[in-house]
């Protein structure tokens, strides 16, 4: 059976246009709307947008990271999945005024909602639960805390998805010790751990190394890429890679009414898609 997975930051919910000068402060702090002659950049809540995009790939599984806590319960619900969520860095006690200013001004407070990342799962079998089990690993506290989702699914694949410190020494720590538990977790079954990595395989290329020696997880996203897929125990059937930027570009919401709204580019990740196979049941010799 074949499965699609995806990996996605989803840069709490925000726009990131190509052109350095349309982020400006004045967009920022006055919710103005900055545009080029190519692209448009908005200060607006967008979860409209993203859960319209991310509904409409084609995914079994999908790994998203700096997800607004706020958005994955009904994000499960658009995309016909089924959530794990697991808070990371940013969660302060004050959960209701971070969500209502992250309505207001979405760029001003930025990713002081509160991150986390979110496993989402589709299952065609109604009243069935996908997820079977539920784990996480604080990875890291400072200067971010750090941690990684686990889940068991009852089709026999376990997934891990993490975010890794934005350090760089750090991020080569934390990701053999994630590996290593997921792999623990996960016993014998498929595993797929994935997710930002914050680094990239050709300067860290002795980390991927240890990954696939120590664990069997491959392949690396090619290029310059900090997003991966990889997996142990399924085979590859489309190797990993990056969509292209105007994949993720909707039209401006903040177009006047019949204009012709220039395209926001959304999120400062590009998502990465990977199709791969689940190992088929072994079949008994014996006959009935």
């Amino acid at each position: 059976m074949d499965l699609v997975a995806l990996s996605w930051n989803l840069f709490h919910g925000r726009d990131f246009p190509p052109e350095e000068g349309l982020r400006t402060w004045r967009s920022r702090l006055l919710r103005r709307t900055e545009r080029s002659a190519s692209h448009a950049q908005v200060n607006r809540d967008l979860y409209a947008k993203f859960s319209s995009l991310i509904s409409s790939w084609e995914w079994d599984v999908a790994l998203l990271q700096e997800c607004p806590p706020r958005w994955a319960e009904q994000l499960a619900v658009d995309c016909g999945a089924e959530p794990h969520l697991a808070l990371t860095s940013r969660n302060l006690p004050v959960p209701s005024l971070q969500r209502l200013g992250a309505r207001i001004n979405p760029d001003l407070i930025a990713s002081w909602e509160g991150g986390s990342n979110l496993i989402l799962v589709r299952t065609s079998a109604v009243g069935e639960s996908a997820i079977v089990e539920r784990r996480s690993l604080n990875l890291a506290a400072r200067p971010e805390r750090r941690v990684m989702a686990f889940s068991r699914l009852r089709a026999g694949l376990c997934v891990a998805n993490l975010h890794a410190s934005a350090p760089h020494r750090q991020a080569e720590r934390e990701l053999p010790r994630a590996a290593a538990m997921a792999d623990e977790w996960a016993g014998g079954e498929p595993l797929l751990f994935g997710g930002d990595f914050n680094i990239r395989p050709a300067r860290s290329s002795f980390v991927f190394d240890a990954l696939e020696r120590d664990f069997g997880l491959h392949p690396r996203t090619p290029g310059d890429a900090i997003d991966h897929l990889l997996v142990r125990g399924l085979d590859v059937v489309e190797a990993p890679a990056q969509l292209p930027p105007e994949d993720r570009e909707v039209p401006d919401p903040t177009a006047e009414p019949g204009s012709l709204p220039l395209p926001i580019r959304l999120s400062d990740h590009a998502p990465v898609f990977g199709r791969f196979a689940l190992p088929q049941p072994a079949q008994s010799d014996d006959h009935p």
